[in-house]
């Protein structure tokens, strides 16, 4: 016994409390460090280009209209072929026209031969007053005389001049050159001077404008590039997008003004068309080339549209904390945003495990190339 106590039961007693003792709690365990995929943002040069709805228009349009009234006798060209301006296309009656030409020209035949008469009176006058075989108001009005022959021959010259242009219209030209279309007449048709319906239509194809549609919005945007780049050349495809033009254009100008429906403004290209393949009226794909910049670019990938509709990045601190970041940006580059504003070269964002971050999370990144 043990002061009075049983060995046994003081024994039992503590074996019981020892095995009924509350155990120490465990440290607690770090929380998981997520790993996502990550970037360095730089700043790198980027070639832009802008892909815009286009439609072709011809360089130059004749309406081809006759300028003398009489009968078509002939149509001198072939329907669909290249004409060269100047080439004689239609050949109008020219029989009136050459009898007008011959009267006028008789008239100033006799016009010339009075002048010579009265001219050598004048003469014979002059000389007759020092002498005083004639007065001077004799005198004076073969002088007179001799101004009103003059006169008319002015007038008969004049009316050469206008049968000759009268008899040059019954043959009909080309004002420029280009493609010629079907004709609306045949020889035996009668035509009248400058009348409103069209003869022929002489189309030049090389070269052809092709006209972009460009949101005013972007205008803005873009006009200081155009004005700082000597030329912005443009490249076209075909609607589908699948085949290239061969030749590139230059941008000519733009317009104006903005159309009220589409708030679009008109800008013209011009392109060479050496095998005519580009008509009047295509709708083609029209891509400005416009002047390289230094800029950001972000992979779309990285970039999530919240509910706002605004993109943001998740940007990964100097303590490997993420926190989201909105960013601006008008455009994309291939498969990358141009960042217009709220990153800057040099930070460290996210690009793959969105769904296992929220702000403040620690995250283990691993680097892979920035696009």
């Amino acid at each position: 016994m043990l002061w009075g106590v049983p060995i046994v039961a003081v024994a039992g007693g503590l074996a019981y409390w020892i095995l009924n003792a509350p155990a120490s709690a465990p440290p607690a365990a770090a929380p998981p460090i997520t790993a996502v995929g990550a970037m360095t943002l730089k700043t790198q040069t980027v070639e832009l280009s802008k892909d815009l709805p286009s439609r072709t228009h011809a360089y130059k349009v004749a309406d081809i209209r006759p300028q003398a009234t009489g009968i078509i006798t002939a149509r001198l060209f072939e329907e669909g072929a290249s004409v060269s301006k100047g080439q004689a296309l239609y050949q109008i009656d020219p029989a009136p026209y050459q009898a007008q030409y011959d009267s006028a020209f008789a008239d100033l035949y006799r016009t010339q031969t009075n002048l010579k008469l009265v001219k050598a009176k004048a003469d014979r006058y002059k000389k007759l007053l020092k002498t005083n075989a004639v007065s001077q108001q004799t005198y004076e009005d073969v002088v007179s005389a001799l101004d009103q022959a003059t006169a008319d021959l002015a007038v008969a010259e004049a009316a050469v001049a206008a049968a000759q242009v009268s008899l040059n219209y019954t043959k009909v030209y080309a004002p420029i050159s280009g493609r010629i279309g079907k004709s609306s007449i045949t020889p035996g048709a009668l035509v009248t001077a400058n009348q409103a319906a069209t003869l022929a239509t002489v189309t030049q194809l090389d070269p052809i404008y092709v006209d972009l549609s460009l949101p005013s919005r972007d205008l803005q945007r873009l006009r200081a590039q155009f004005e700082e780049a000597q030329k912005t050349v443009v490249s076209l495809s075909d609607e589908s997008g699948l085949t290239t033009y061969s030749h590139d254009g230059e941008l000519q100008f733009s317009e104006v003004t903005v159309d009220q429906t589409t708030g679009a403004v008109l800008l013209r290209a011009l392109f060479p068309n050496p095998d005519q393949l580009l008509l009047p009226g295509m709708f083609v794909r029209a891509k400005l080339h416009l002047k390289p910049i230094d800029a950001i670019l972000v992979p779309q990938s990285a970039a999530i549209r919240g509910s706002d509709g605004k993109l943001k990045v998740w940007v990964i601190g100097a303590d490997n904390v993420v926190k989201p970041v909105p960013i601006q940006a008008h455009q994309t580059v291939a498969n990358a945003w141009l960042v217009d504003s709220g990153v800057e070269s040099g930070m460290t964002i996210v690009t793959e495990g969105f769904q296992k971050i929220r702000p403040g999370v620690t995250v283990n990144p691993t680097f892979e190339k920035a696009e």
